[in-house]
């Protein structure tokens, strides 16, 4: 580090990590901030399936996969029908393709299209991942690239608590904490907040997020809200704090992520009452509060085994196996006895989906009474089937940022120096669940963080030299 500070503190040890890697190829020091001792397996990102929306990225073209930023930015508009930010939209599905292919090509990860099942509201397959399909796999490669590097310094656990600048508004000095109360000011020209949002602070998802606040939370602890107090303590504007990821596939006998694989490969979702109750193709952040709604709220995936052997490719698929989670049985007698279901419902929900899902239906004549076009196969004996409850997995409002991730203040122009990324940011998911696509986590985390670097890079190298020894600050 140099004699004034690092040129970059990022708070936030998950998809900041790209901000970091990114940073430091371009020449600058950075210093990490992380709260979580146990950050590896317990934040955002290491919780995540690793899917990462890219574009008209090279990996598509070479599976003959026809796609654009435009047609991407077309339906992150589609998903949030308008409400979505386009500016902000346009810039992380502008840069989708480029964040993918410097991912595989600076940093190293293997990563490919997945072109196995067709996420709900992608009109291509676009979003890559690594064997695995797990955020721990992720993260940990980000962890080693990091820790190689001599230009990144991570400081764990320590806490960022305020950001302090100087008397032109602009970032002077990062305010740590560590575990024993030390508090330290470290000069800096920029800081990144990469904390994610607000799921960990009950009080603040009652208060924005009432239809899913009794949902189990599965996210980072250490996602307090942090971002939020810190940018409006500087006057920073927010929005969108009412839009969130759940999820309608958490295991409730492991806690682990069943997937929504499951459905789009053509398993379906009952109730305690053994029937159906949506179109579950719709989406697994909205399908959270459908079931959430349902009495006992929770459901049963009932599945098969073509639907298992296709899903064991997903690592929170095969721990959820592993769990035991999934009971299996010969018939829909046995399984109805199994899952405590009526017998008689369950048949006939069964019965009634075969026939559609069958290539002999027409569909026509015997739509889908809750509007599901695809099943992609009958379900055939033996039957599995696992117990889901509704989940909150992360908020996706936060700080307004720009296109370049810079925070933006309540006047409208930005605090220089001051950037946001992931759930810290007011992300491109609209308002509520029912905007959010696959990989609208990961995106934001990534891409934010990616192009906060650059032009964390781009001022640096035009005014470092004219930047004070020692900035006066001011709270």
């Amino acid at each position: 580090m140099s004699a004034n500070g690092p040129d970059l503190v990022i708070a936030g040890a998950g998809g900041g990590l790209a901000g970091a890697l990114r940073a430091a190829e371009l020449g600058l020091d950075v210093l990490v901030v992380e709260v979580s001792e146990h950050f590896r397996r317990g934040n955002n990102t290491s919780m995540s399936t690793a899917m990462i929306p890219g574009a008209g990225s090279r990996f598509q073209r070479a599976a003959g996969i026809d796609d654009s930023p435009e047609q991407f930015f077309a339906d992150v508009i589609a998903k949030t029908h308008g409400e979505a930010d386009e500016r902000l939209a346009r810039a992380l599905t502008g840069v989708s393709a480029r964040l993918v292919e410097w991912l595989v090509d600076e940093v190293g990860l293997d990563l490919d299209v997945a072109t196995d099942f067709h996420y709900p509201g992608h009109t291509h397959d676009r979003c890559h991942t690594l064997e695995g399909r797990h955020g721990t796999l992720l993260l940990s490669h980000l962890l080693d690239r990091v820790r190689a590097d001599d230009a990144i310094d991570l400081l764990v656990p320590a806490k960022l608590v305020d950001v302090r600048l100087d008397e032109h508004g602009r970032v002077a000095a990062a305010v740590i904490e560590t575990p024993d109360g030390t508090i330290e000011e470290v000069p800096t020209r920029a800081v990144l907040l990469a904390m994610n949002g607000y799921g960990g602070n009950r009080e603040m998802v009652a208060e924005h997020l009432p239809e899913i606040k009794d949902a189990v939370y599965h996210g980072s602890e250490a996602s307090r809200g942090d971002a939020v107090r810190i940018g409006r303590s500087l006057g920073a504007r927010t929005a969108y704090l009412d839009a969130y990821q759940g999820h309608g596939a958490l295991a409730s006998r492991t806690s682990t992520l069943v997937g929504w694989a499951t459905v789009m490969h053509g398993a379906i979702i009952v109730g305690s009452d053994g029937r159906r109750f949506g179109d579950e193709t719709t989406g697994y952040s909205e399908y959270a509060a459908v079931i959430a709604r349902q009495p006992g709220a929770f459901g049963w995936i009932v599945l098969d085994q073509r639907i298992h052997d296709a899903c064991l490719v997903f690592t929170d698929f095969r721990q959820t196996v592993e769990g035991g989670a999934l009971v299996w049985a010969d018939d829909v007698a046995a399984l109805a006895e199994l899952t405590h279901l009526p017998a008689d419902a369950l048949t006939a929900e069964l019965d009634l989906t075969a026939r559609q899902a069958s290539p002999a239906a027409d569909p026509p004549d015997q739509p889908d009474r809750f509007g599901r076009t695809s099943f992609e196969a009958p379900l055939q004996p033996p039957y599995a089937a696992v117990r889901v409850v509704p989940a909150l997995f992360h908020t996706q409002g936060g700080l307004v940022v720009d296109d370049h991730a810079r925070v933006v203040s309540d006047e409208g122009s930005v605090i220089e120096g001051l950037y946001a990324s992931g759930g810290a940011a007011a992300g491109i998911s609209g308002h509520g669940a029912a905007g959010y696509l696959a990989g609208n986590g990961l995106l934001p985390a990534l891409g934010l963080a990616f192009l906060a670097a650059e032009h964390v890079h781009a001022t640096t190298r035009n005014s470092k030299s004219l930047q004070p020894e020692h900035p006066n600050t001011r709270t």
